[in-house]
């Protein structure tokens, strides 16, 4: 993953980088309060972050002052720590081309996929369990 240091959607909040994502395998996941996408695995995600199964970390891309977090209070947060990217330039970095996307990250902060798209139950069970699988058996 790409050095960075994203503010806090929050004032007085934690921002997000890259060592939040560094030293143990972990989702970050790109969002927006205006995606429709985003809406769709919510749940999805709400539920890995009840279970704590995998540290899940958000970026708010792209979004007007103010809605990420709206919209996060709405709906209820599943990430430990969520970073602003109103401008993109994080987006860029990673090849964001739309959201929502999840970037899965290594224990040595390597990104080691991606996925473009809503995370429903059947996409995680088919695809992230099984690579998450083996990731944890690497040592």
């Amino acid at each position: 993953a790409p050095a960075f240091v994203l503010p806090p959607l929050e004032a007085g909040g934690q921002g997000l980088s890259n060592a939040d994502v560094t030293g143990r395998i972990s989702l970050l996941n790109v969002f927006a309060s205006w995606c429709q996408g985003c809406r769709v695995e919510h749940p999805t995600l709400l539920r890995l972050a009840r279970e704590g199964k995998i540290p899940l970390y958000g970026i708010n891309w792209k979004d007007k002052p103010g809605d990420g977090l709206k919209w996060l209070k709405a709906n209820r947060s599943p990430y430990l720590k969520v970073g602003d990217d109103s401008n993109g330039r994080l987006g860029i970095d990673l090849g964001v081309t739309g959201v929502p996307e999840t970037f899965v990250v290594d224990r040595s902060g390597r990104i080691r996929y991606r996925h473009a798209g809503p995370i429903t139950e059947d996409v995680w069970q088919e695809t992230f369990e099984p690579l998450l699988a083996s990731l944890r058996s690497e040592r």
